[in-house]
Protein backbone atom coordinates (compact mmCIF):
# COMPACT_ATOMS: atom_id res chain seq x y z
CA UNK A 1 0.00 0.00 0.00
CA UNK A 2 1.33 3.47 -0.65
CA UNK A 3 1.47 5.99 2.07
CA UNK A 4 2.00 9.31 2.53
CA UNK A 5 5.52 8.07 3.88
CA UNK A 6 6.48 6.37 0.78
CA UNK A 7 5.85 8.97 -1.30
CA UNK A 8 7.55 11.64 0.46
CA UNK A 9 10.36 9.19 0.86
CA UNK A 10 10.48 9.08 -3.12
CA UNK A 11 10.38 12.89 -3.70
CA UNK A 12 13.35 12.95 -0.76
CA UNK A 13 15.43 10.30 -2.50
CA UNK A 14 14.93 12.49 -5.82
CA UNK A 15 16.01 16.16 -4.16
CA UNK A 16 18.71 13.71 -2.88
CA UNK A 17 19.91 13.19 -6.11
CA UNK A 18 19.84 9.56 -4.86
CA UNK A 19 17.41 8.62 -7.83
CA UNK A 20 17.04 10.33 -11.21
CA UNK A 21 13.89 11.72 -12.80
CA UNK A 22 13.56 9.05 -15.23
CA UNK A 23 13.58 6.62 -11.85
CA UNK A 24 11.04 8.56 -10.21
CA UNK A 25 8.99 9.28 -13.19
CA UNK A 26 9.28 5.40 -13.63
CA UNK A 27 8.39 4.63 -10.10
CA UNK A 28 5.02 6.55 -10.08
CA UNK A 29 3.66 5.49 -13.24
CA UNK A 30 4.13 1.71 -12.03
CA UNK A 31 2.19 3.11 -8.94
CA UNK A 32 -0.57 4.06 -10.68
CA UNK A 33 -0.88 1.16 -12.61
CA UNK A 34 -0.38 -1.53 -9.86
CA UNK A 35 -0.59 -0.45 -5.93
CA UNK A 36 -3.20 0.64 -3.76
CA UNK A 37 -3.23 3.99 -2.05
CA UNK A 38 -3.72 4.54 1.82
CA UNK A 39 -7.55 4.73 1.41
CA UNK A 40 -7.28 8.20 4.21
CA UNK A 41 -5.61 9.81 1.99
CA UNK A 42 -6.21 8.68 -1.78
CA UNK A 43 -6.93 11.89 -3.48
CA UNK A 44 -3.58 13.45 -1.98
CA UNK A 45 -1.50 11.00 -2.72
CA UNK A 46 -3.24 9.83 -6.42
CA UNK A 47 -3.01 13.66 -7.23
CA UNK A 48 0.71 13.97 -6.37
CA UNK A 49 2.09 10.86 -7.42
CA UNK A 50 -0.20 11.38 -10.57
CA UNK A 51 2.11 14.67 -11.05
CA UNK A 52 5.09 12.77 -10.55
CA UNK A 53 4.64 10.21 -13.20
CA UNK A 54 4.14 13.01 -15.75
CA UNK A 55 7.04 15.47 -14.65
CA UNK A 56 9.04 14.03 -17.92
CA UNK A 57 6.15 15.81 -19.87
CA UNK A 58 5.73 19.28 -20.83
CA UNK A 59 3.39 21.06 -18.19
CA UNK A 60 4.68 19.02 -15.88
CA UNK A 61 7.89 20.23 -14.99
CA UNK A 62 9.15 19.18 -11.41
CA UNK A 63 10.48 22.79 -10.34
CA UNK A 64 11.24 23.36 -6.68
CA UNK A 65 7.87 25.48 -6.08
CA UNK A 66 6.45 22.10 -7.45
CA UNK A 67 8.42 20.18 -5.26
CA UNK A 68 7.74 22.37 -2.25
CA UNK A 69 4.47 22.38 -2.47
CA UNK A 70 4.59 18.57 -2.38
CA UNK A 71 6.76 18.00 0.59
CA UNK A 72 3.99 20.76 2.40
CA UNK A 73 0.79 18.55 1.59
CA UNK A 74 2.52 15.86 2.28
CA UNK A 75 3.12 17.37 6.22
CA UNK A 76 6.94 18.05 5.64
CA UNK A 77 7.72 21.27 4.56
CA UNK A 78 11.24 21.72 4.15
CA UNK A 79 13.98 24.42 4.65
CA UNK A 80 16.86 24.48 2.83
CA UNK A 81 20.62 24.79 4.79
CA UNK A 82 23.64 24.53 3.07
CA UNK A 83 26.09 21.44 3.57
CA UNK A 84 30.05 22.25 3.76
CA UNK A 85 31.38 20.80 0.87
CA UNK A 86 33.47 17.44 1.93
Amino acid sequence: MITRRIVLNKLLAYLNRETTLQELVAWSEDVIMDEDFDPAETDILMDIVGYLGAADSPGFELTWEVCYDFLTRLGSPVKVVPVAAA
